[in-house]
């Protein structure tokens, strides 16, 4: 999906869920991407994204954020996009484009049910 020079990151602040990605990749057709470096799971916050290898051709956030995070849109590569489910109650699937100049623009593509994007010690407190 990638292409030769191409590199999957993803990003969990749960370590225990980053062991068992890891351990499943180890297991599946996608094992000599994690060994190559080409596909890589790191323990952050996902508001913060992974700054270490940007800029990013595509960004995928699979929780809902109640704003879009800035240092998200930092790690979009001009001639980017960022797909973002965004808001609380009421969410949408946001599309984050950013041109050649680095403008960028946003356009909400259809309203969506996702989980919160929060923090470890936010989530770890809510249950």
């Amino acid at each position: 999906m990638v292409g030769p020079e191409g590199r999957a990151v993803g990003v969990e602040h749960i370590p225990e869920l980053v062991t068992s990605s890891i351990e499943n990749i180890k297991k599946s057709a996608a094992a000599p991407q994690l060994t190559d470096g080409s596909l890589s799971i790191h323990i952050t916050d996902g508001r913060e994204g992974w700054p270490e290898l940007a800029p990013y051709d595509a960004i995928h956030v699979g929780a809902a954020a109640p704003q879009i995070p800035q240092a998200l849109i930092e790690q979009l590569k001009p001639g980017g996009r960022m797909v973002i489910p965004v808001g609380t109650m009421f969410q949408e699937l946001k599309v984050v484009d950013k041109n050649q100049d680095g403008k960028v623009s946003i356009r909400d593509e259809t309203a969506v049910r996702y989980v919160p994007l929060t923090s470890k010690d936010a989530q770890l407190q809510a249950n």
